[in-house]
């Protein structure tokens, strides 16, 4: 298999989207494709990453906070100078690579502040010929306001620009119309691929930490402190005092947030940042409490751990609460509301799930893989015929 696939990404919180991402291109490169992959956050260390993968790393646009205010690396708003830069940093890789297929993660669906880049270079994709395949890549769940105008834009462009839309998720356990009502207006153009997460951890991998530990993990940004300091102060008041506890921050939680909290920790518990290890821990530990982002409830789901959920809902979040209220609906974990949160009503959560028996739920956790397929058979098929491809798929999930 040969071709190429420009992959543009953009993360403004936590690094969930770029994980995903990266799962996506590591199977495309695995399949003998290359990836270029466009990522227009802050640059993380620490990932794993695919040696047949080339990055480029436009300007680094962030969140400031939950309200989305866009900045750049040094804390200021962003302005026309850098959206200049960007744009044609982006449109010169386009130009240079001359990929088969081109897949934007998450527009137009959200990422609708980054027009001023997305645009030129949908644009471009119309224009070349031959003409590459343009694919939107979103996960399980989108967040948009209840908005009928806005939902018809995004039809609107879907239909007229897109060859597919890959929603990474599996409709058995949340179908895209559960969070964007008009999904069957597309039903030719969507593609379950299933969850994307990791290759399982190798087997029999040696960990620094011991087992049967109560693992506390605040996720990808720095929204997660709350969680992790109201974490700290249940077990300073006893919850589970018996056991070790370990908590994991975000990988962006700046660095004097990060050692006041170390310097509240008692003895008896550990606070890292980002470990590549992690599902290897949940594997080994007595309990997972975390909030409910996309690559955090597989981890959970993998390894079959007790659970305790606190999924983020600042500002008009919806995405993680869906996604918890399903899971505790069904048995899977305890869930405590973000706005509900307090040293007490977490102890009680965590006493409750400690006691209960692991449950299992069969959803489709083979994404990245599937989503390669497809592409693979994109590219296979030549400019123009991806629309058919894409119906005759959308009736399932991929490989089935």
């Amino acid at each position: 298999m040969s071709g190429s696939v420009l992959f543009h990404v953009q993360y403004l919180l936590g690094i969930g989207h770029l994980q995903r991402s990266l799962h996506i291109a590591e199977a495309l490169a695995n399949n003998g494709i290359a990836v270029t992959l466009v990522c227009g956050g802050e640059p993380i260390s620490g990932l794993p990453t695919h040696p047949a993968i080339r990055f480029v790393q436009l300007e680094a646009v962030k969140a400031r906070d939950a309200r989305f205010e866009l900045i750049d690396s040094a804390g200021n708003p962003i302005d026309d100078a850098l959206r200049q830069r960007r744009r044609a940093a982006l449109l010169a890789v386009f130009a240079e690579l001359q990929p088969d297929v081109v897949i934007i993660e998450g527009f137009p669906f959200a990422r609708r502040a980054f027009r001023f880049e997305l645009d030129p270079l949908i644009a471009a994709v119309r224009e070349s010929r031959p003409r590459p395949h343009l694919l939107c890549s979103v996960r399980d769940i989108v967040v948009l306001r209840d908005d009928p105008a806005r939902h018809r834009q995004i039809v609107e462009r879907v239909r007229g620009e897109f060859d597919a839309v890959l929603v990474h998720g599996d409709p058995a356990f949340i179908p895209l119309d559960a969070s964007f009502p008009p999904a069957s207006q597309l039903a030719d153009r969507l593609i379950y691929t299933g969850y994307v997460g990791p290759r399982a951890e190798p087997p029999g991998a040696v960990l620094s930490a011991p087992a049967d530990e109560v693992i506390v993990s605040g996720g990808g940004g720095p929204a997660g402190l709350a969680l992790l300091a109201t974490a700290l102060t249940a077990r300073k008041e006893g919850c589970l005092a018996d056991l070790h506890w370990r908590l994991l921050t975000g990988a962006n939680l700046p660095e004097d947030e990060f050692v006041a909290l170390s310097q509240d920790a008692p003895a008896g518990v550990t606070i890292e940042r980002f470990r590549r290890d992690f599902r290897a821990l949940l594997r080994r530990c007595r309990l997972s409490v975390s909030q409910a982002g996309y690559n955090t409830v597989l981890d959970i789901l993998a390894t079959e751990v007790r659970a305790v959920l606190v999924p983020f809902a600042a500002e008009r979040e919806t995405e993680q609460l869906l996604r918890a209220e399903r899971l505790a609906a069904l048995g899977v974990a305890e869930m405590v509301r973000e706005s509900e949160l307090s040293a007490d009503s977490l102890a009680r959560a965590i006493e409750r799930a400690a006691t209960r028996d692991a449950t299992k739920i069969a959803i489709d956790t083979d994404g990245a893989s599937g989503s390669a397929q497809l592409i693979a058979a994109m590219i296979g098929t030549g400019a123009g015929a991806a629309p058919d491809l894409a119906a005759s798929l959308s009736r399932g999930t991929i490989g089935q």
